[in-house]
């Protein structure tokens, strides 16, 4: 499952008493756990796996960076995400430009290929905005 923005997927499946929203729970309770196994296996904080999943979807820069070095860049666009943003950098938009322009800079330091790399910034920034309000401290930090 490469999807861990998991806050997104509180839709109405998730609302309600019934059986199909528990079941529904139920399952993606499963995929929480399974992609909590998978940052780990990777070696990555949930933070770096979401950006490390938005970057692997692009199939040419996984062919062409690997994986060690995506893990690389995405623990790079955690960092660079955790000191450039303050708490209303959602709402202006000149912050966000800033944001995007700090991931492209990331991303072709790093040599992440072109073809693809306006999309990775668009996934990049909102998996950012999903990021908890407290964003300069995980809670392993704290």
């Amino acid at each position: 499952m490469n999807d861990v923005c998991f806050p997104k997927r509180l839709d109405s499946r998730f609302r309600g008493n019934d059986w199909k929203c528990q079941q529904n729970l139920i399952k993606l309770a499963h995929e929480m756990r399974a992609a909590n196994a998978r940052g780990e296996q990777l070696g990555l904080s949930e933070d770096e796996l979401a950006f490390y999943d938005a970057l692997a979807t692009n199939e040419s820069a996984v062919q062409v960076l690997g994986d060690e070095q995506l893990r690389a860049i995405a623990r790079e666009l955690v960092e660079t995400v955790r000191k450039n943003v303050s708490i209303d950098w959602t709402l202006r938009e000149s912050a966000r430009a800033n944001l995007r322009r700090m991931v492209r800079r990331t991303l072709s330091r790093h040599g992440y290929p072109p073809d693809q790399q306006e999309q990775a910034i668009r996934t990049v920034v909102e998996q950012a905005e999903l990021f908890p309000e407290d964003l300069p401290y995980t809670s392993a930090e704290r």
